[in-house]
Order: C-alpha cells, then structure tokens, then sequence
C-alpha cells in the first residue's frame, strides 16, 4: 500500500516535485528579501529606494515564480502567451531595480 501516490505528465513525479520545492523557496527567499527592504524603508523618507527595490524584487522572482503555476493551472492561456507575461513581469523588475540603482528618484 502506497500512501502517497504521485502523476506527473512528461517527467518523473520527484523532479516535479523538485522543481516545485525550488520555486517555492525561491518565492519565500524572495519575499524575505522583500520584508527585509520595506523594513529599511520604515525606518525614514530619505530611504525611498529601499522600497522600491523591494517591487523590483517581487516583479523579477515572485510575480514571475507564481504566473508560471498560476497560469496554466487556472487559465487556458498558451506557452507563448505565458512566456510573454513571466517576460514582462521580470522585464518591470529589472527595469525598476535599475532605475532605482542609477538614481531613478533624483
């Protein structure tokens, strides 16, 4: 009697469940990060662009970890379109973190 039986479609079940306990700590690696930066933002105005590294973070690793499970499992949106989303969240969060690191608030 197995008491945990596992499916995955094109590849064995433990690297299924590999890549997805990866993709959750990277998530909550991510969003430490984050809680780490809006922490140093609290402690005064003049620290502005602790706050937004922290969008640019959660754009570049969590929005992105999150579309690529989220999407195919709750909509019928395709490869293409999907790689276009994951694509333009990561784009913002690059773009934002280097614009906030070359001086973006001045």
């Amino acid at each position: 009697m197995r008491l945990l039986q596992l499916e995955a479609t094109g590849t064995d079940p433990f690297v299924a469940i590999g890549v997805l306990v990866l993709s959750v700590v990277s998530v909550a690696l991510s969003l430490t990060i984050a809680v780490v930066l809006v922490r140093g933002y609290r402690r005064g105005p003049a620290r502005r662009g602790m706050l937004w590294l922290a969008v640019g973070l959660i754009f570049l690793i969590t929005v992105p970890e999150l579309l690529r499970v989220g999407v195919p499992t709750a909509t019928d949106i395709g490869t293409v379109g999907q790689s276009i989303l994951v694509s333009g969240c990561e784009l913002f969060g690059l773009g934002t973190i280097l614009w906030t690191v070359y001086g973006g608030e001045m």
